[in-house]
């Protein structure tokens, strides 16, 4: 690329309309002149060739997206990672921040992720490793989205949770029982103070667990515990499967009890979750398969915050993500940055939950509330509540205690030795 073809590729950010553009934060490992890479990088995922042969004409001032900001943070001898074939001459570590004129796929979240995840991200000439690290979209574009339904607060004052987490469950084991017992231990830590039992993200629709009769009993179970606790309880039930089928299984377990519903987001489809979010009588949930595929390395890929964000502008009222802890090989920085994705402004899309998990019980539920410093999460065992050992009711009691203790400023191991569910909850998982 020519010299002045580069600079037809940057712009001072003061000088664009800022409503029309989105703002991208990419991390590039670049051969050659960083500042032509970082042209390249803009080229290929907006105008490319941007003109036609023999025509004066030129693109770049309508459709192209720009280069605002370059810092070079380092030259390394190769690149992070080993490629095949190569690259053995110096490679630049640049943060590169491009403003895209969002007109050029519209409030499309397809032909949003086609261009600044897709070819042109990602085959951009110089640039064999890159990762989009943040996405900023203007209230312009944020308005033809409808985002969440109810929201973090519509959740709290739907389900009537106020001033403390919301406590999940992960019915266990989590696929291979039949609908009877699954509802049965649904029931059991609903008795126990347990607000929300889902089903896994494995467990859809099975031979051996249909939905229509497994969200039928669980369905039954909800309104029983809800009946013996005076509280409301809520059956997540999981409704992943091709995008034809959303609409039909969100109809049949909600006609059935189920007062929420759950989707694999990124399996599924971003797009197929917003066009579910349009029919939905009830919150969705979002869970996280296929994210840590996408995302785990530190310099390749795209950074979760970024999909958080794109969940919760598809519509997720919830959005489960990896959490804390050395199971979800995330760091704390990281799971801290999506939760604030969460909830952050973010134009007129209202705020979701986020629910950290992994591994959780009532001996980690202090550690995971002092680093949110919130009561605005919500909490999702597993393990932590049906294989406790005094069951699924003693499980979910254990977590109500623990944050009886964090509450009135007690030590969680001092509040267990009046409380004999909490104190097992801390000797089996603590």
């Amino acid at each position: 690329m020519r010299s002045d073809d580069i600079d037809g590729f940057y712009a001072d950010l003061s000088a664009l309309e800022a409503d029309a553009h989105l703002l991208l934060d990419y991390r590039i490992e670049c051969t050659g002149d960083p500042r032509a890479a970082a042209a390249h990088l803009a080229s290929e995922q907006s105008t490319a060739q941007w003109q036609r042969v023999g025509v004066d004409e030129d693109y770049r001032p309508r459709f192209a997206a720009k280069v605002v900001d370059l810092e070079v943070e380092t030259v390394l001898s190769g690149t992070s990672y080993p490629l095949d074939p190569p690259v053995n001459e110096p490679v630049s570590v640049c943060r590169v921040r491009i403003a895209h004129p969002y007109a050029n796929f519209g409030p499309r979240i397809p032909n949003l992720l086609s261009a600044v995840l897709g070819e042109g991200a990602f085959f951009a000439p110089g640039i064999p490793v890159v990762k989009l690290l943040d996405l900023e979209c203007p209230d312009a574009f944020l308005a033809h989205f409808d985002g969440p339904q109810y929201g973090l607060q519509g959740l709290r004052d739907l389900w009537r949770i106020h001033d403390r987490p919301f406590f999940f469950g992960v019915i266990k084991p989590n696929i291979g029982l039949a609908p009877a017992p699954f509802a049965e231990l649904g029931l059991a830590a609903w008795r126990g103070g347990l607000d929300i039992a889902k089903d896994d993200e494995m467990l859809a629709d099975p031979d051996w667990s249909p939905i229509a009769e497994r969200s039928r009993l669980l369905g039954a179970a909800r309104q029983q515990a809800e009946q013996e606790t005076g509280v409301p309880k809520v059956y997540l039930a999981n409704i992943t499967d091709e995008v034809d089928r959303l609409v039909e299984l969100h109809d049949i377990v909600v006609a059935n009890g189920a007062n929420a519903a759950m989707v694999n987001a990124l399996p599924v489809g971003l797009s197929g979750v917003r066009g579910l979010r349009k029919h939905a009588k009830v919150p969705l949930v979002a869970h996280f398969p296929v994210i840590a595929a996408m995302s785990r390395l530190p310099c390749f890929g795209v950074h979760t915050r970024v999909l958080t964000k794109l969940q919760r502008l598809a519509g997720f009222d919830v959005i489960i993500m990896p959490g804390f802890g050395p199971r979800m090989m995330t760091a704390e920085d990281e799971v801290l940055e999506c939760i604030a994705a969460c909830t952050e402004p973010m134009g007129p899309i209202k705020p979701a939950l986020p629910v950290p998990g992994g591994s959780d019980s009532a001996a980690t539920l202090t550690s995971v509330h002092d680093k949110i410093a919130s009561p605005d999460f919500g909490f999702v065992p597993g393990r932590g509540v049906f294989s406790h050992p005094h069951g699924p009711t003693g499980g979910a009691a254990s977590l109500r205690q623990a944050w009886d203790a964090i509450a009135a400023g007690v030590a969680v191991r001092e509040h267990a030795a009046q409380h004999p569910e909490l104190a097992a909850a801390l000797e089996a998982f603590g």
